[in-house]
């Protein structure tokens, strides 16, 4: 998240080219980033076969 974070600042609008990562798009990608960490995670702990309740 925080390379897409870094990679939206980096990116602007010099000598007439147009900015292909705009802040609205990075925030969108931040989410799907977050939508498939919390999935496969999910995924994973429904996996395992030890029971986390002491």
């Amino acid at each position: 998240m925080v390379a897409v974070l870094i990679a939206s600042m980096v990116v602007g609008t010099e000598e007439g080219h147009a900015d292909y990562l705009r802040a609205d798009r990075a925030w969108l990608y931040i989410v799907v980033l977050t939508v498939g960490y919390m999935i496969s995670r999910g995924l994973a702990k429904s996996g395992s076969r030890e029971p986390y309740d002491s």
